[in-house]
């Protein structure tokens, strides 16, 4: 027995690592590629950087030719732009993200603030469509053809196919407009994460209900349950202790493809509801010709996708030990 569990726990080890190794090279990988686009494409961007700059720091009714002048100057925008790159890589390889053009502040500063924001939405968005679709998932798989599933499927097409502008612009006149129970946008009040919650996790409830479903219709007919109901256990026992467990792993693999939605939906809804986040401040950075901050913006965005997904591989390896053997594989 001691050499069984000491052979089980060599095996979790090994699976983690694997995990967290493959993670450590995507976050490396990440932050060149991301960082080189974004550097690419701030630069690319037409007309002049420098009066961009200058219009974010002290207005566009202030901006003159020497203002520019000094802005580009103090920034080094005057530099060649493989110099740049690399100061930029110097800067990356240091953990240092180096100080916004506009603001003067180091851009981990303010990407602090704003990641918590971006945070806040993305795990109200989530706990909205587990709250939403998986309970509907669960119902529609045990009752296949019923009015519940018909219904969920009929929703799942129509929110999956509405944009996320289009389903924030409904769910401001409806409920903000129309019926004064929420915000219109800001983080002021208490209840204003709710609307750009409510815009995310809408569309993500609706994929997970029909994932959810599928699942629990093929764990239901599964050999395991079928023998578990012949030992004599209940159907309510019976899908507790089997059907779940096997349902889940299909739904939470669903979850870490479907956080890609989070991250580029929160750029979309954070700029429509003003909510302070990563999204809305790349947005405020590309205007304003800000190349650390839609660097660093991009990579923290990035990283969150990263981190969701390792979150992802973490409870799949803990609800189903084969992945420990194959991640150490």
């Amino acid at each position: 027995m001691t050499g069984r569990t000491t052979t089980t726990a060599a095996s979790t080890a090994r699976g983690w690592a694997g995990i967290l190794l493959r993670r450590g090279l995507q976050i490396v990988a990440l932050a060149l590629i991301v960082g080189t686009l974004c550097f690419a494409m701030a630069r690319s961007l037409p007309g002049d950087m420098a009066t961009r700059i200058a219009a974010g720091r002290y207005g566009y009714d202030l901006v003159s030719n020497a203002a520019a002048s000094a802005v580009r100057g103090e920034l080094g925008l005057d530099r060649p732009v493989w110099q740049a790159l690399l100061s930029w890589w110097g800067d990356i390889a240091r953990l240092d993200l180096g100080t916004s053009f506009v603001s003067g502040d180091p851009v981990w500063n303010e990407i602090a603030h704003q990641l918590g924001a971006t945070v806040d939405l993305s795990v109200a968005a989530l706990l909205i469509a587990m709250a939403l679709g998986l309970p509907l998932g669960i119902w529609s798989g045990l009752h296949p053809g019923g009015r519940v599933d018909r219904t969920a499927a009929a929703l799942a097409v129509l929110l999956r196919a509405t944009p996320p502008f289009l389903l924030a612009v409904l769910l401001m006149l409806a409920v903000a407009v129309h019926l004064g129970m929420l915000p219109v946008a800001g983080d002021a009040h208490a209840g204003s994460l709710l609307l750009p919650a409510l815009t995310l996790g809408l569309g993500l409830a609706a994929g997970l209900a029909r994932v959810a479903g599928a699942a629990m219709r093929q764990a239901a007919a599964s050999p395991s349950l079928v023998f578990a109901r012949a030992k004599g256990l209940t159907d309510r026992q019976a899908l507790w202790r089997h059907g779940l467990p096997q349902a889940a792993l299909p739904v939470v693999a669903y979850l870490g493809v479907q956080s890609v939605f989070l991250v580029e939906g929160a750029v979309v809804v954070e700029t429509l509801f003003a909510w302070p986040g990563i999204g809305h401040a790349l947005v405020h950075a590309v205007f304003g010709r800000d190349v650390p901050m839609v660097q660093g913006a991009a990579l923290c965005m990035g990283l969150l996708f990263v981190m969701f997904n390792l979150l992802v591989d973490a409870a799949c390896v803990a609800i189903d030990p084969r992945r420990r053997t194959d991640a150490s594989a």
